[in-house]
């Protein structure tokens, strides 16, 4: 695999810069949750934005969407959504009684899955080949999903009426779980003064070709091998922990990988550095674990046990014989 070079981070890092100030002209607010969706869009991983009803959780993964310049769909998850209705199904054409494929929504490059989790498991389970293996079965028949691929999903708290719990395959599947919370009241009086009248539009920024590029330079940067073995000891100290049923999976630990080297892209480096991997663990593991019963469904127990891996375990740089 060829070398990054310097050029090719810094042409990668200014146009994710444009990506996010697009972004910052519809959306007011931490801006920590774009940075993150980045790096999930760099990483071919997924993203699930959790917060409750109104804190703009649509309006910026349509911001974010639109930037990309790629095809783009949006399902509204209710309860009686049904898997045909995503995928897609084959129709009966009266006039010679053959049938052909009506395409559903997830055949697009982003697909924007607003309050995921207002639909039931079985409709759930619609998602999982597409986020995994960018592909659908409809009726015995395989079909290639377009490249790339990316699911946007929005969740309200699950103790809100009408909502249900995510199964845990499905979790995780999502690279990173993004929690928003209300905007300070400085943001807030700027939402306000910005979306009075007109509401701006960002502008798209990128295109399919640029974003399968951006994602092979951020596979191409480096990872030293203590590196490897500092993500593998995080995974192993959450497998451990008294407080945790079922710990991250191998998957996570490689999401982890992944996801340290899109920050690295996004900070302008070739290489991935120890902060790396411990700015985007939380994001990348809280979710994936399931606690003992008094404290599962507590996200910030989750976000707490991350913290507590990245404190205990020390990153040790192997001494190589010279």
């Amino acid at each position: 695999m060829q070398a990054l070079n310097v050029t090719e981070i810094e042409a990668a890092r200014e146009r994710l810069a444009e990506v996010r100030r697009q972004v910052s002209r519809v959306y007011i607010g931490d801006m920590n949750a774009v940075d993150l969706m980045i790096v999930a869009l760099l990483a071919r991983g997924h993203v699930l934005l959790e917060g409750v009803p109104g804190i703009a959780k649509t309006t910026l993964v349509k911001a974010f969407a639109i930037t990309l310049g790629c095809s783009i769909r949006r399902v509204q998850f209710t309860p009686d959504l049904l898997p045909a209705d995503i995928t897609g199904t084959y129709v009966l054409n009266p006039k010679d009684g053959t049938f052909s494929l009506r395409s559903g929504p997830i055949f697009a490059n982003v697909l924007l899955a607003d309050e995921i989790n207002r639909a039931p498991a079985k409709t759930q389970s619609a998602l999982l080949e597409a986020m995994q293996e960018r592909q659908v079965t409809i009726e015995g028949d395989r079909f290639e999903l377009p490249d790339p691929f990316f699911v946007l999903a929005t969740q309200n708290p699950v103790d809100l009426e009408g909502t249900y719990p995510l199964p845990e395959a499905q979790i995780d599947r999502f690279l990173v779980r993004v929690p928003m919370g209300y905007p300070n009241e400085r943001d807030e009086v700027q939402m306000l003064r910005s979306h009075g009248i007109i509401a701006p539009e960002p502008f798209a920024v990128l295109s399919g070709a640029d974003v399968l590029q951006l994602q092979s330079i951020a596979a191409r940067v480096h990872v030293e091998d203590d590196l490897f073995e500092y993500a593998v000891a995080l995974a192993n100290f959450t497998r451990n922990h008294p407080r945790v049923v079922l710990g991250a999976s191998p998957r996570a630990s490689l999401g982890l990988l992944r996801a340290a080297k899109s920050h690295a892209v996004l900070s302008g480096r070739p290489f991935v550095t120890p902060d790396d991997v411990r700015v985007v663990a939380p994001p990348v593991l809280a979710h994936r674990l399931i606690l003992t019963p008094e404290l599962e469904g507590d996200s910030r127990a989750r976000t707490a046990l991350v913290d507590e891996a990245l404190a205990k375990v020390s990153y040790r740089r192997a001494v190589r014989p010279v």
